[in-house]
């Protein structure tokens, strides 16, 4: 089922001539899977949201990785797919929306918030901005952003590239006010 998996890291080392200290960082873990809806309507789409179960964790947790930290560190978490053109935008939402979350905020620590997501159909190389928002904390503006995320040979026609982003801090340079992360409160996803 999965054709390819890929970790990419992202730092922001510097933002308007100003050294960013420590360096901002976001990964994304991408898999791409195939669609087994592709060309053909399913009224039960439970063989997807299965996939996206075991894709929460696995995905999750190679982020996490990735970054070296431990999971009770991560920030901020987002999530989106791209549906190739012979399946449907329902079928990157059986992906991310029932059940891709619980494994997710088990690989993060809590996830009180809910967890920001982008879909879309596309064919190879298209690009999606993933969008995120801080694990505990809706109202935390500083963690308002999106990481860019492609795959120069995927999805094909009959598969979904699907990908998760954490990141370790908000964005360089925040002034716009809001919550910080000091105030959070972590118990109903807002505050």
């Amino acid at each position: 089922m999965i054709r390819k998996l890929l970790t990419v890291i992202e730092e922001t080392h510097r933002e308007s001539d100003r050294d960013i200290q420590p360096p901002t960082r976001k990964a994304a873990a991408i898999a791409v899977v195939s669609n087994p809806f592709a060309g053909r309507y399913a009224e039960d789409l439970s063989e997807l949201i299965a996939i996206g179960e075991m894709l929460g964790g696995l995905l999750g947790e190679r982020a996490v990785r990735i970054l070296g930290i431990q999971p009770g560190q991560v920030h901020s978490y987002g999530k989106a797919a791209i549906v190739g053109e012979d399946g449907e935008l329902e079928h990157a939402a059986a992906i991310l929306h029932p059940k891709l979350g619980a494994p997710l905020r088990i690989a993060v620590e809590k996830g009180a918030a809910l967890v920001p997501s982008a879909k879309k159909r596309g064919g190879l190389g298209t690009a999606i901005d993933v969008p995120l928002g801080h694990k505990d904390a809706a109202f935390v503006r500083s963690h308002f952003d999106a990481m860019e995320v492609r795959v120069p040979d995927a999805p094909r026609r009959n598969e979904i590239m699907v990908a998760v982003v954490v990141t370790d801090s908000g964005r360089p340079l925040p002034r716009i006010g809001g919550l910080t992360v000091g105030e959070i409160v972590g118990k109903d996803g807002l505050r």
